[in-house]
């Protein structure tokens, strides 16, 4: 029994970092930030990988972090820290994010350019069928009652390091950077570089979080080498520089 809920919590935690990946590589840097652009065949993947493991709908993600952007910690931010306090936004980061994605407006006003096609209404806004196929998949490869530990534990890995970003990574750790957000390299190591955050709204633009020797994004090493196959291509690699030579915007989207 001691082996197979080691299994088990290995499998969850090991889904919750590839959801975490698609999350940042996907999500967050190709889709929010247009850092990154993917190949057809890839981003199709990742709407898949993004489906089973989390349910979450891409465009309202995308809707709800620029809109973080253009209110950080303050007032019309989504999950500031500053505005709630990190302990309430580490608790109830899902629920804040839900009620900003289906406000009515967050969406429509911050997503204009990704619009719902035929293949969210088929499938990718059907948050639950999503999920039930990924439980079904570690049932089918756990047994019924281990499946189900690995999906919750994954659930609640995803949850609480998606928070840790939003709560933690604005209010302890390093701002080398003006601006608000906060760096944590431990953080990083378990979100597929997001601990990074200071750096991130230093340049939002920027597909690498990484700007200094000692700092690791972990992503970076898969985006490297999607790029070096030809299967992603991206805008900016170190952080640009205005045309003043001052460094960009903090709260650029």
């Amino acid at each position: 029994m001691l082996l197979q809920l080691l299994l088990a919590l290995a499998l969850g935690f090991a889904v919750s970092q590839l959801a975490s990946l698609v999350t940042t590589v996907y999500l967050h840097r190709t889709l929010a930030h247009r850092a990154i652009r993917l190949s057809p065949a890839l981003a199709f993947a990742s709407r898949v990988v993004v489906w089973i493991t989390t349910g979450l709908r891409p465009r309202e993600w995308a809707a709800v972090h620029r809109r973080h952007h253009a209110f950080t910690d303050a007032e019309g931010d989504p999950h500031s820290p500053r505005l709630l306090g990190w302990v309430r936004v580490q608790l109830t980061n899902a629920a804040l994010y839900r009620r900003a994605a289906r406000d009515g407006t967050t969406v429509r006003r911050y997503a204009r350019d990704i619009p719902a096609d035929r293949w969210d209404r088929v499938l990718f806004d059907r948050s639950w069928l999503g999920l039930a196929l990924g439980i079904t998949i570690l049932v089918v490869v756990l047994g019924p009652v281990w499946g189900l530990v690995a999906a919750v534990w994954h659930v609640g890995c995803y949850l609480s390091l998606n928070a840790a970003v939003n709560s933690l990574g604005h209010t302890f750790g390093r701002q080398p950077q003006d601006n608000p957000a906060t760096n944590l390299q431990w953080l990083a190591w378990l979100t597929g570089g997001e601990g990074l955050h200071n750096n991130h709204h230093h340049a939002p633009t920027t597909a690498k979080l990484a700007f200094r020797s000692w700092e690791i994004d972990p992503a970076w090493p898969v985006i490297w080498s999607l790029r070096r196959l030809g299967w992603a291509t991206v805008r900016h690699e170190h952080p640009p520089r205005q045309s003043d030579g001052s460094p960009p915007s903090a709260r650029a989207a």
